[in-house]
């Protein structure tokens, strides 16, 4: 936590947990998400989550090249923005498809089947490239996620 963009891709501690902190982070995400939609428009949430994407490219590059690791565990603001991405497309969405959200997310996320794993391979490097890699596999697992919800939903 010695450095600004440490404190961001960490999940603000989020990823410290010595237990699953992908699921940390991700859990960590969905609550903020709650407290955060009590006072933001879902125009103004849309705008965070880009800025979020912006900045967590940075803080994930300059974190992965600090710990000298190309995607490390703890950092987790990838799980953070994708899940408030998810969140914020199945908005308004109650407490049981929120958990199936979750649920889903945290599969392809871990699993990384197919496209999310490929997406996890495609861009490595302790550089902008790397930092944008950490974040890209996850966007495609969110992706993966709304596909399943809203075949789910077509059906």
């Amino acid at each position: 936590m010695s450095h600004p963009a440490h404190l961001i891709a960490l999940g603000f501690g989020s990823g410290l947990s010595p237990v699953a902190p992908g699921t940390a982070g991700t859990l960590w995400a969905w609550l903020a998400f709650v407290v955060l939609s009590l006072w933001l428009t879902p125009t103004q949430m849309g705008v965070l989550i880009a800025a979020s994407l912006v900045v967590g490219w940075w803080a994930c590059t300059v974190t992965a090249r600090n710990m000298r690791v190309l995607d490390p565990g703890n950092i987790v603001w990838d799980e953070v923005v994708a899940f408030w991405l998810i969140l914020w497309l199945v908005t308004p969405a109650g407490l049981g498809a929120q958990f199936v959200a979750f649920v889903l997310f945290r599969f392809f996320d871990a699993v990384k089947p197919g496209p999310v794993g490929w997406a996890d391979q495609a861009f490595k490097g302790l550089n902008a490239r790397g930092g944008f890699g950490i974040l890209f596999d996850d966007l495609v697992a969110a992706f993966c996620t709304l596909l399943v919800i809203a075949a789910w939903r077509f059906l």
